[in-house]
């Protein structure tokens, strides 16, 4: 069936062509110039998506959004303002344009805003391959959603609720301008499916999910995989109880672990590290991970979740080693505060590029259960307990309790705590069982031991 007759907006993901988004970029910039202001940098985006989820075998929702949205900053000497708009109208181009200048007439001076340096800007853009628009039908999806819900529903009688499946189909493209010249962009596409299930024994009820999310749809994992991923989850966290407070060895499941090196990164951000707000100040050259553990910054990943070209400034990005034999290497770092520190941007206005994390060895997920041999291995966390200035962690969790190498039974309610530079140096052992959901690969990690509050 041909379905472009039923959806023309399936064929149109977005609703300006792309030489009018580098127009209304010339535009704002002449308009900065010719309201006083020394320099200027903006950002337009139009994009579009659609969203439908399943539950319980019915149609809940089916969403579409258009995006569209223009941002401009002018610097008028040391002093910056910033406006926004999703009007491209040239009446509200030129309102929007004005609303910055004014706003940075009234602002104070600050010495290190400005443009990002001329001589760090990118000049080549090579093609990563993070366009790939999934023409699918309302039909399409939700035939799709039903199919992914109805596995995760047939795993297990016990399974008898549902929080739905969705299939989301998402595309986007920008051009960021700024008057030293730099005028570029790109489209962007991002699908997802997910899929959440309920089970219960008794009085007990558990829900667990899973989902996938890639560039290209060709690269999510297969419907029936997400399903069947969502059901088995959500069973094996069945008869979960407490157990007693204790210290030792930590699993963070791979669906988790990125989030640690999440705050590993937030750490040596700039923001952080200008306002000494970090737990790991001043620790270029310094010992952070076991001698094993390399991360790799590389934005040029094709098809990445957080490829790109250059950063939010225009910055060119470049692959790099964040972390060599565990010693820190360089931070994360945008012009603003880059400037405030007194070094050069890394080309991570906003945020890191595809870091992987990789130790000399790296285990399948059998072995690290039968490394640790006996603790918890952690599955979810929960509520918000970390302190970047001291690094103190606490956080709710559930998971399971593992004896002997083998998992024996589920675990909830309790909460695991420990300081994060102990965790990232007490790194054990690491997994080859990398998920990639985002900016950061990283497989399960093994800390070598935290202290577990139960009863």
């Amino acid at each position: 069936m041909n379905n472009s007759n039923h959806h023309p907006e399936l064929l149109q993901p977005f609703t300006y062509p792309y030489e009018t988004l580098q127009q209304i970029a010339n535009d704002v910039l002449t308009l900065a110039k010719k309201g006083g202001a020394d320099a200027c940098e903006m950002h337009v985006s139009d994009g579009s998506g659609q969203n439908v989820t399943v539950r319980q075998g019915e149609v809940e929702t089916i969403e579409y959004t258009r995006d569209k949205g223009l941002s401009v900053t002018v610097h008028i000497g040391h002093k910056r303002g910033n406006a926004s708009s999703s009007d491209f109208s040239p009446q509200a181009i030129h309102e929007t344009v004005s609303a910055a200048l004014s706003i940075a007439r009234y602002t104070a001076d600050d010495i290190y805003a400005g443009l990002a340096d001329k001589d760090q800007l990118a000049v080549s853009f090579p093609d990563l391959d993070l366009y790939h628009p999934w023409s699918l039908s309302v039909e399409a999806a939700i035939e799709l959603a039903h199919r992914c819900e109805a596995v995760a529903l047939a795993t297990d009688k016990r399974i008898t609720n549902s929080e739905g499946a969705s299939v989301s189909v998402g595309a986007s493209r920008f051009v960021y301008a700024n008057s030293h010249g730099f005028n570029a962009g790109y489209p962007l596409s991002r699908h997802s499916i997910s899929c959440a299930v309920i089970a219960g024994e008794q009085s007990n009820m558990q829900r667990d999910y899973w989902y996938s999310v890639a560039r290209a749809a060709s690269d999510l994992e297969a419907i029936e995989e997400i399903g069947k991923k969502a059901g088995m989850r959500t069973l094996a966290r069945l008869g979960a109880r407490k157990i007693a407070t204790c210290e030792v060895p930590v699993l963070f499941e791979s669906t988790i672990s990125s989030g640690l090196l999440g705050y590993f990164v937030k750490a040596i951000s700039g923001s952080s590290l200008y306002r000494k707000s970090s737990f790991l100040l001043d620790s270029i050259g310094k010992q952070v991970f076991p001698a094993t553990i390399q991360i790799s910054e590389l934005p040029h990943l094709p098809k990445g979740l957080a490829s790109c070209a250059f950063d939010d400034e225009g910055v060119a990005t470049h692959p790099r080693k964040v972390v060599e034999n565990g010693i820190v290497q360089g931070y994360f770092l945008g012009s603003y505060t880059a400037r405030k520190l007194g070094m050069r941007s890394t080309g991570n206005a906003g945020g890191s590029h595809n870091l992987i994390l990789k130790n000399d060895v790296s285990l399948p997920f059998d072995a690290l259960l039968k490394k640790m041999n006996k603790g918890l291995l952690v599955t979810e966390l929960l509520g918000h307990g970390v302190n970047l200035v001291t690094g103190d962690f606490s956080q709710g969790a559930a998971g399971f309790w593992v004896e002997n190498g083998e998992i024996s039974y589920p675990v909830e309610e309790i909460t695991i705590a420990g300081n994060l530079k102990e965790m990232l140096s007490g790194i054990v052992a690491v997994g080859d069982d990398i998920i990639v959901r985002g900016s950061r690969h990283c497989g399960s990690l093994l800390i070598e031991r935290m202290t577990i509050a139960g009863h």
